[in-house]
């Protein structure tokens, strides 16, 4: 069975037209706040692609209007599931811009579970883009994905993370986070939060985010500074293994 769908989310930026722009239509500025590593073909038309460790997902450059309205859509699958995105720009007075974030497609198979999904993902994703251009416009990160051991559900997934990172299970906003990471000291401050899913942690260099669902864990981190990608990928893979041993 599928499901058509199509979700609206509105959102205001502390950054201009152009500095929203660089960061939803180019592939640098998108490694900074979204998943995966990833290359945008610069002209309707043209290809897009995401790509995470044993994953890439490909599309097609629909609407490319800078610095104001920019899209792309999957081809469908064998089902005829596919997914479209569309950016919607607007300046306000002060440098401030409206960003209107237009996610649609259809869904096949449990396409009620992906679609809760989604109607809970895409507002973090959103605020991801926020704090980065509040705290890292102009900057570019090294995306770092790594995975975590499966557990038998999610609130263990929770329980373990906020433990390892120094935090109560109930936890809010504003929270202070301090450990340790292959050698390294993390302190950082809980700037997203949505519980048993997805903790985000701001650093000085650093967007932080642990994803989570179904009793899965794997980082989705941004990192304002120069790494190396593998390295950091088996070092972040190391320290999750660690917490869930």
């Amino acid at each position: 069975m599928s499901h058509e769908f199509r979700l609206t989310h509105d959102v205001d930026l502390q950054a201009t037209p152009e500095q929203v722009w660089a960061a939803i239509a180019t592939g640098p500025g998108v490694d900074s706040w979204f998943m995966g590593k990833n290359e945008i073909e610069p002209r309707e038309g043209g290809k897009a692609s995401m790509t995470m460790p044993g994953f890439t997902g490909e599309s097609t450059v629909t609407a490319w209007e800078p610095p104001h309205r920019f899209g792309y859509r999957a081809a469908p699958g064998e089902d005829g599931a596919f997914m479209a995105v569309e950016y919607l720009i607007e300046g306000r007075d002060g440098g401030s811009t409206a960003l209107r974030f237009v996610h649609s497609g259809i869904l096949a198979g449990d396409w009620e579970a992906e679609y809760d999904a989604l109607r809970k993902g895409n507002p973090l994703y959103l605020q991801t883009l926020a704090r980065y251009l509040e705290h890292f416009t102009g900057r570019t990160a090294v995306p770092v994905t790594a995975f975590g051991p499966q557990q038998p559900d999610q609130d263990l997934v929770w329980a373990g993370l906020t433990r390892a990172v120094g935090l109560p299970e109930q936890v809010g906003e504003g929270d202070k986070v301090h450990f340790t990471v292959g050698g390294q000291t993390v302190d950082g401050v809980v700037d997203t939060v949505l519980a048993p899913g997805f903790l985000g942690v701001r650093t000085d260099d650093a967007l932080l985010r642990f994803v989570g669902g179904g009793g899965a864990i794997l980082t989705g981190h941004h990192i304002f500074a120069d790494v190396d990608q593998a390295a950091a990928e088996r070092t972040w893979g190391a320290w999750l293994a660690s917490v869930y041993a």
